[in-house]
């Protein structure tokens, strides 16, 4: 077993599970993987299971009754991850979007240094996006920017969804206490984790757009975003984060 554990949700990414698998397992450093699946209509689900037959020690799989969304699934995993008791638990989409080799240097600077957060970021040296329409850059930079704004966040990017987390952050904040579920859930764990005092690092990536499946992006995920973040700030000046 590793020490290190990688959660990917997944919904209708059929395609995509055999490349990410062979990608993680063969990295020269070991990550277990847990998929969390969303109920996918497309098999994801049965797939993952195949694969559990030949890795049973290293790939698992928690399946949801019904589709609910980003945060639940990660939030459910990050529960499945503190039980089973393991040290690093990272955050990467399923689409091959995030490079699943950047794990290697994530977990070295999050093993070798003080930091309790690692994030790859799209925009800490300039904006390394490739394949995304520049509609879809401006509204993701921008978000960034909001997000800095509103709750003083010092993180470039505040919506990766590509971080690493040592297990000591995800025991402080209370998972129950998660105000959201769409791209505003990422931010909300960066700012609970800052506001806890914790050590957050960014190195860059390379993010790409996913060649195989479908966008989960929606307008409702935005607006989540846009107001969900002046409520948190809101909240954080009355709430105990922990709560």
């Amino acid at each position: 077993m590793s020490k290190a554990l990688v959660i990917i949700p997944t919904y209708n990414e059929l395609e995509n599970v055999p490349l990410i698998l062979d990608k993680v397992l063969n990295l020269s450093i070991s990550f277990d993987i847990l998929f969390v699946d969303d109920n996918s209509p497309d098999g994801t689900a049965e797939l993952v299971k195949d694969y559990i037959k030949k890795y049973s020690t290293r790939v698992f799989l928690e399946s949801k009754n019904k589709k609910e969304g980003l945060g639940k699934a990660y939030t459910h995993g990050f529960y499945w991850a503190l039980s089973n008791d393991y040290q690093y638990i990272f955050e990467m989409d399923a689409d091959l979007s995030h490079d699943p080799n950047d794990l290697v240097r994530m977990y070295q600077k999050i093993d070798g240094s003080n930091c309790d957060v690692i994030v790859g970021s799209r925009y800490i040296n300039g904006i390394n996006v490739l394949n995304w329409p520049l509609s879809r850059i401006i509204l993701s930079y921008t978000a960034s920017i909001y997000s800095r704004m509103i709750t003083g966040l010092p993180v470039m990017d505040a919506t990766s969804g590509f971080v690493g987390y040592k297990r000591e952050v995800l025991e402080k904040i209370n998972l129950k206490s998660i105000l959201f579920n769409g791209y505003a859930f990422q931010i909300e764990l960066k700012f609970k984790a800052y506001k806890n005092n914790f050590k957050i690092l960014e190195i860059p990536i390379i993010f790409r757009d996913r060649i195989y499946g479908e966008s989960k992006m929606n307008g409702d995920i935005i607006l989540e975003a846009i107001f969900g973040l002046i409520k948190l700030k809101i909240y954080s000046f009355f709430n105990d984060l922990n709560k």
